[in-house]
C-alpha cells in the first residue's frame, strides 16, 4: 500500500578528505588512545557526553562533521557491483558463506533499476572507504577492535526506495542486517555480528520537516537528536521535543526504544509523542501507521524497530517549551552532605512538580591536595524563570541549599548545550556534528529503584567506587514521577511508569585497548550490579532496552523460542512482552529481523514457517 509521504529533502553525508585515501581516523588495532584526565576532567560527562561526567574536547568534531551533499568524491574509487563479488575479503570461518555475499550483491546489481547508482552505495572490505565508514559511527571503542566481526557488506542507502531492494535480496541469500542509525547500541549490535552479515547506514536519510502551525515533524530515523533539536529551534523558540540529552544519539534507536530526556516528568519519552511512523516490512512494502495497523504501530514505539522492519522515519508531535527555562548544576561530595543529600533526593525528586527535573550523577573525584572523594552533580532543567525555580525549591527540597547564583536562564535550545557539556558561547551548529570528538571504551547495565536505598546501602556504593576498576565509573539517576505515572504500563512496549522512583544507569570507562584492562572493568560493573540487587525492582528485575544489555540474556543463534528469550525479554518489557512476541509472529513469523537480543515469533510458528 501507499502511505501518506512527508517531505523529503534527500541529503547525503561528506566524508572527510583524509578518509578519501583509505586513512582511517582510528587504528583498525583498537583506535586512539583516550586521554584519562579527559575522562575525569572537571565538568565531567556521560558516554553521550552529558553534564556531569567528562568533558571530551570538540575541535576535532569539526574535522569528521557529516553535515550535508555526498559522500565526497568517492565514485572514482568505486566500481561496478559486479566486479566487487570476485574480490571480497572473508576470514576462513566464514568462507563457506563466501556464494551467499557474491549472490547478495548479484541480485542487487539485478534488481536494482539503475546498477551504478546502486554500486555507489556499498562498500566492501576490499574498498578503502569501508573501515572508515565502519567506524564511523562506533561510539563504543569495545567494538573497534581487529578481531571485532565485520560486515561483509556496507549498504548506505540514499533513497528510501532502495531499501526493499536490499530486504529482497538479503532475505533470498540468507544475510542478517543490522541497522545503524547513529551507531549508540551500548552492546554494538547495530554494527556487529557472530554472524555473516550486512550493514544497512541509515546516515543518508536524515531529512527533518518541522511544521510549527500543527507542532509536528516528520523525522528520517538517520538522523540525530541533536540534528532534530537544531531544526525545531531554526523554526520556533517555543517548540521542543522530550528526546534525549546526547546530541549524537540516532533517531531511529532512541525512539523505538523509548527515549528518555530532561522533559520526561512533563511530557512523557520521545516515543509517547510519535503520531505516526512509516517503515519497511519483511516483505519490501513501504506502511504508515494506518496501512500497518496499530499492533505493529504500537510495537515499534519502545519494542525496539528492529526486531520488526526498517524504520524510515517518525512523525513526533512537537511539545510547547517557554521562552526562558532554568538550569543548575550543583555538586557536592561525602564531606559535603552527597551521601544525605541522595537519600533525601530519592523521597523528593519524583514529587516535585512536573516542570522540575533534577537528576544525579555520580563519580569519584580527586581534591587539589590528593584525596579521593566522591562527587554528586545535582543537575536541573526548570520550565519556567530563576524566582520560581527558587521557590519550588525552598519548598521542596532547601536541604540542597540552591542559592540564585546557581541558576542560568537560558532558551531552551540552549539548554540542551548546557546539558551535553558544551562550553557557553558555541554555536547551535555545534548540535550538527554527528559523532563524538573522543570514543570511550565502556559498559553500562540498568536498574529501576522501587523504594530508597537506605543511607547504609548508598555507603556501600561509595566502597565500590573506591576501587582502581571505578576511576572512570558513574551512575545517572533519572527521577521519575509527572506525566510518567499517568501513562499505563501498557501504553507503548516501554513497561517502566508507575511505582518507580528513578532509573539508574550503571557505567564503567576505561581508556586502554587490552582485553585484561576490558574483562577487569566489566567483571568491576558486574560485581557493582550484583551489589544493586536487593535495591533493585523485582520479578522481574527491570532493566532499559536503550541501556542494552547482554548479560541479562541473549537469543540462540537461529533457534531461540519465546519462552526462552522471555528471561531477558520481560527484564525490559514486562509483561508487554508477550504482546510484542504476537505482533512479531504476525509481521514476520520467519524471524528475519533478528539480533541476540531481538523479539522472537511464537516458537510453534517459525517451525512452520521453515526457520
Amino acid at each position: 500500500m501507499v502511505c501518506e509521504k512527508c517531505e523529503k529533502k534527500l541529503s547525503k553525508v561528506i566524508v572527510p578528505d583524509k578518509w578519501k585515501d583509505g586513512a582511517s581516523n582510528t587504528t583498525e588495532g583498537g583506535g586512539r588512545k583516550i586521554n584519562e584526565n579527559k575522562l575525569l576532567s572537571k565538568k565531567s560527562r556521560s558516554v553521550c557526553n552529558v553534564r556531569g561526567i567528562f568533558v571530551p574536547t570538540r575541535s576535532s568534531l569539526r574535522s569528521v562533521n557529516v553535515n550535508v551533499d555526498t559522500y565526497g568524491d568517492m565514485k572514482t574509487q568505486r566500481t561496478s557491483v559486479l566486479s566487487f563479488v570476485f574480490v571480497l575479503l572473508f576470514s576462513s570461518s566464514w568462507a563457506a558463506s563466501a556464494r551467499n555475499h557474491e549472490d547478495f550483491l548479484q541480485c542487487l546489481s539485478i534488481e536494482s533499476q539503475n546498477s551504478t547508482s546502486i554500486s555507489q552505495i556499498i562498500y566492501t572490505p576490499n574498498n578503502s572507504s569501508f573501515l572508515p565508514i565502519l567506524q564511523f559511527s562506533i561510539e563504543n571503542l569495545r567494538f573497534i577492535s581487529s578481531d571485532t566481526p565485520k560486515p561483509a557488506v556496507i549498504v548506505t542507502p540514499v533513497d528510501e526506495s532502495q531499501i526493499p531492494t536490499i530486504i529482497k535480496c538479503a532475505k533470498k541469500h540468507d544475510m542478517q542486517i543490522r541497522i545503524r542509525s547513529g551507531g549508540h547500541d551500548y552492546e554494538g549490535l547495530s554494527y556487529v555480528s557472530q554472524v555473516p552479515f550486512i550493514i544497512l547506514d541509515m546516515i543518508n536519510l536524515r531529512s527533518i520537516s518541522v511544521d510549527t502551525e500543527t507542532s509536528t515533524a516528520w523525522v528520517q530515523t538517520g538522523a540525530t537528536i541533536g540534528e532534530l533539536y537544531y531544526r525545531i529551534a531554526e523554526k520556533s523558540k517555543v517548540l521542543g521535543f522530550p528526546a534525549g540529552v546526547c546530541p549524537t544519539v540516532g533517531v531511529g534507536g532512541h525512539v523505538s526504544g523509548g527515549g528518555y530526556g530532561y522533559m520526561l516528568r512533563k511530557y512523557g519519552l520521545a516515543a509517547d509523542n510519535v503520531i505516526d511512523a512509516r517503515l519497511v516490512n519483511v516483505d519490501g512494502e513501504i506502511l504508515d501507521r494506518k496501512s500497518m495497523g496499530e499492533d505493529l504501530f504500537w510495537a515499534i514505539r519502545g519494542g525496539g524497530g528492529a526486531s520488526f522492519g526498517v524504520i524510515l522515519d517518525w512523525k513526533i508531535k512537537l511539545v510547547p517549551v517557554p521562552e526562558t527555562v532554568t538550569v543548575f548544576t550543583v555538586r557536592k561530595t561525602i564531606e559535603q552532605n552527597a551521601t544525605n543529600l541522595f537519600h533525601q533526593w530519592q523521597s523528593v525528586a519524583s514529587k516535585l512538580h512536573e516542570d522540575l527535573f533534577i537528576r544525579i550523577n555520580v563519580r569519584r573525584n580527586t581534591t587539589r591536595d590528593g584525596k579521593v572523594t566522591i562527587q554528586a552533580f545535582f543537575i536541573s532543567l526548570f520550565l519556567g524563570r530563576r524566582d520560581r525555580l527558587l521557590s519550588l525549591m525552598q519548598e521542596s527540597f532547601p536541604q540542597l541549599g540552591l542559592a540564585e547564583e546557581d541558576c542560568k536562564e537560558m532558551s531552551w535550545i540552549e539548554s540542551v548545550l548546557y546539558h551535553d557539556g558544551i562550553p557557553s558561547g558555541e554555536p547551535l551548529e555545534v548540535l550538527l556534528n554527528r559523532t563524538q570528538a573522543d570514543k570511550p571504551y565502556f559498559k553500562a547495565k540498568s536498574d529501576f529503584i522501587t523504594k530508597p536505598i537506605s543511607k547504609e546501602g548508598i555507603k556501600g556504593i561509595w566502597k565500590l567506587f573506591y576501587e582502581d576498576e571505578a576511576k572512570a565509573a558513574q551512575l545517572v539517576l533519572n527521577p521519575y514521577g509527572g506525566k510518567m505515572e499517568e501513562i499505563s504500563e501498557s501504553a507503548i512496549p516501554f513497561p517502566h511508569r508507575a511505582g518507580n522512583l528513578y532509573k539508574i544507569q550503571h557505567l564503567v570507562y576505561w581508556t586502554e585497548e587490552d582485553k585484561v584492562s576490558a574483562e577487569r572493568h566489566i567483571k568491576w560493573i558486574r560485581r557493582l550490579y550484583r551489589y544493586m540487587a536487593p535495591y533493585a525492582s523485582k520479578s522481574p528485575r527491570a532493566s532499559y532496552i536503550n541501556y542494552r544489555d547482554l548479560d541479562i540474556g541473549v537469543n540462540e543463534k537461529g533457534n531461540t523460542s519465546d519462552a526462552q528469550a522471555s528471561i531477558w525479554g520481560t527484564k525490559y518489557f514486562k509483561n508487554n512482552f508477550k504482546r510484542l512476541v504476537k505482533v512479531k509472529t504476525r509481521v514476520d513469523p520467519g524471524n528475519f529481523f533478528r539480533n541476540e537480543q531481538s523479539i522472537p515469533p511464537l516458537s510453534s510458528r517459525r517451525k512452520k514457517s521453515g526457520d
